[in-house]
Order: structure tokens, then C-alpha cells, then sequence
């Protein structure tokens, strides 16, 4: 069995869950869709000329962040890294500044090594071929998708959260949007309904809805292009589509950090494992504050480093929740009364250097209080 054929099957099996997929015209969805998106259309950076690199880059970091908070980002990221070229002989701790308080920094250090193997292997050129690009790290099927269709034009499903919100309510499809199985089905719908002629206003103009008028708790129907053809609306279902199981609850964690000056002037900080949550960002010493007191802190950070540690004041307290923790912590001003060595992982800076350094953002919170 050739390729496409066997693509054609799988669609087919995955098109099963769509019942009501007859009931709705494709071609208006396709007329409807991308005439609004033709006047609607944001004035977004990464759009001007639809350049793989820079749709690329856009990609990679409007996931999990909103495209107003993007925009000044990628505007200093692009003038900073213009090219595949300049990124790939960057350093990464000159990315990951870059990329500081976007957050989710494995999209920049995957990105950083994709384009890496672009510069080494594809002539500094984002892949056209599908298979090719699909092998860089860091791309997975909607941004494959979505540079395919979006810079190459090829009739390629970029199926995220606001196209399976859409998708959900026009089609009536009741499965979990969270399962790997429903976003088959999804991509298996795109891939039907696409506009073979104008992929990338297609996925643009789908993309589009979702964040502007098709939203997850408020949509605009009466705004909205496919209102005359969309079936929950029709049934009056559309807030309870689409169907998403529940979040896993978030794990507390409790932390001290501790700022700590030496009598030079100069502050203790320490690089993060190069794998895991924060790999390699720079921050303040942290503690487990099942380890000791707050009140017995200062004896306790002393022992660890072997010098004494006086406790200059209490900063203000820090929450920040990640997607899947929430730390909790307490910050506190050290001096050191003599200079030490520090761990292998620890190194002593100027505090103007500190501006230098890519810092997550609990910590630069905290390094805005010193």
C-alpha cells in the first residue's frame, strides 16, 4: 500500500468519530473562512513575508503564550538572531537571555539545536521537504504543520487549541481534546477540509477564529463567519464544546533563596542542571523549606558554606505557578562576612553582570528587589 493511500485509510477510521461530518458544506466552510480572514487579518511581524525562519521562531514561541505578549519578544529575538545563520552561532546562554521571561525554555533550547543542524545540513535553508524538517528536534506535528502550510503553502493540518475549539463546535465532535487520539481525528478533518489552493490563509484564518472570535468561554457567534453552518450553534451547545478533561491539580512547592553578598560587593548565584525544569538559567541559591526555619536559616546557610552569614532583611515574597507546579517562596538578604569558594555549580558575580544572565522568572523577581 502506497503512502498516500495508507494516510487516506487512517483519515477515513479517524473521520468515523465525526458524525455529523456530512452536515456541513465544505466548500462554504472554506469560502466563509477565508473571505473574513481576509479583512480581519492582525498586522502581526512574523506575517510580512511569511519567511520559514520567522514563521518558524513565531511558532515556537506562541506556544503556551499569547500573541500580544510574543510580539515585542520576537521583535528583539529576530533583530538580535536575523538569521538561521546568527542563531546557530550563538551561544546558548546569549538565547536563552534572549528567550528570558517567555518561559518553557526547552521550545528555546530545541530550537537553538534545530537550527543548528539547519545551518549544518541544510545550508543554513528551514527544510522545504516534509520529512526532512519533521527530523529537526523540537518540531512536532503542528509546527510542522504550520510552517508547511503557513511559509510553503502546502496543504498541511496545523491543528492546536483554537483549531480543535473551532472544529469541536462547527462539527459537533465530542471527544477529549486532551487524548492523542482526538487531535488524529482533527488533523484528519483539516486535511479534508483544507483549501488546497490557499493552505496557509486556510490554517491562518482557522487559527484566527479561535483567538478572536470562536473562544473558549465567550464566543462571538453573532460575529462569527460560519455562525449559518456551524452545528452547535445550531443546537445552542457551543459552551460546552469543546469536551476537555480536567488539569491534573498543580503541586506546591516551598523554597528560601537566599541573595548572597560578599564583602567585595558581589552576589552567589548558580546555574540550574542542564536537564529538567529550568535547564541551565541562572538564579539565587534555593532551599527546601522542609530543610530548616526561616528563624535558623542563617545558621544553616553558614554551616553549608562554612563562613558566617548575617541576615540583612526579608524581601518580599515571591509566587509563581508553572503549568504543572507552584512555588512558594521566601526570599532573604545575606551578607557574608569573608569570601568563599563557592560550589562547583556557583559562581560569584558584579551585580551588574546580573542584568547579563538569563534568570527564570521567580528569580527575576527577586533580582529586582537587590
Amino acid at each position: 500500500m502506497n503512502k498516500n493511500k495508507s494516510e487516506h485509510t487512517k483519515d477515513d477510521n479517524y473521520l468515523k468519530h465525526v458524525s455529523q461530518i456530512d452536515q456541513v458544506n465544505f466548500l462554504n466552510f472554506r469560502r466563509y473562512l477565508i473571505d473574513w480572514y481576509e479583512t480581519v487579518k492582525r498586522d502581526l511581524p512574523w506575517r510580512k513575508n511569511q519567511d520559514p525562519y520567522k514563521v518558524w521562531v513565531s511558532e515556537i514561541m506562541l506556544q503556551q503564550t499569547q500573541v500580544d505578549t510574543v510580539i515585542p519578544y520576537f521583535d528583539r529575538f529576530i533583530k538580535q538572531f536575523p538569521t538561521p545563520a546568527a542563531l546557530a552561532n550563538a551561544e546558548e546562554d546569549q538565547v536563552l537571555k534572549a528567550w528570558e521571561g517567555l518561559g518553557y525554555y526547552s521550545r528555546a533550547r530545541n530550537l537553538h539545536a534545530a537550527v543548528k543542524e539547519v545551518a549544518a545540513s541544510y545550508g543554513g535553508q528551514v527544510p522545504v521537504d516534509k520529512e526532512e524538517l519533521k527530523s529537526l528536534k523540537g518540531i512536532g506535528p503542528y509546527t510542522l504543520g504550520a510552517i508547511m502550510s503557513i511559509a510553503y503553502n502546502q496543504p498541511e493540518p496545523a491543528v492546536d487549541g483554537n483549531v480543535m475549539r473551532v472544529l469541536s463546535r462547527v462539527f459537533i465532535i465530542e471527544e477529549d481534546i486532551k487524548k492523542v487520539k482526538t487531535r488524529h481525528i482533527f488533523e484528519a478533518l483539516v486535511r479534508r477540509l483544507i483549501d488546497q489552493k490557499r493552505p496557509s490563509d486556510f490554517n491562518q484564518g482557522l487559527m484566527e477564529l479561535g483567538a478572536l472570535i470562536c473562544k473558549p468561554t465567550k464566543p462571538l457567534c453573532e460575529e462569527c463567519p460560519l455562525q449559518s453552518i456551524c452545528l452547535a450553534h445550531q443546537q445552542k451547545i457551543e459552551t460546552t464544546l469543546p469536551v476537555k478533561s480536567k488539569a491534573k491539580k498543580q503541586k506546591k512547592l516551598n523554597y528560601y533563596v537566599a541573595v548572597i553578598e560578599s564583602p567585595e560587593g558581589k552576589i552567589l548565584i548558580e546555574k540550574r542542571p542542564s536537564e529538567g525544569l529550568l535547564a541551565n538559567l541562572y538564579q539565587f541559591p534555593m532551599i527546601e523549606q522542609t530543610k530548616t526555619d526561616c528563624s535558623l536559616l542563617s545558621e544553616y546557610l553558614s554551616a553549608e558554606y562554612d563562613t558566617n552569614l548575617n541576615q540583612e532583611q526579608m524581601l518580599e515574597p515571591v509566587k509563581h505557578v508553572f503549568s504543572h507546579l507552584i512555588w512558594s517562596i521566601d526570599a532573604v538578604k545575606f551578607m557574608a562576612q569573608a569570601s568563599f569558594i563557592p560550589k562547583e555549580h556557583q559562581r560569584w558575580v558584579d551585580k551588574k553582570e546580573l542584568g547579563d544572565l538569563a534568570f527564570p522568572v521567580p528569580h527575576q523577581k527577586v533580582l529586582r528587589q537587590i
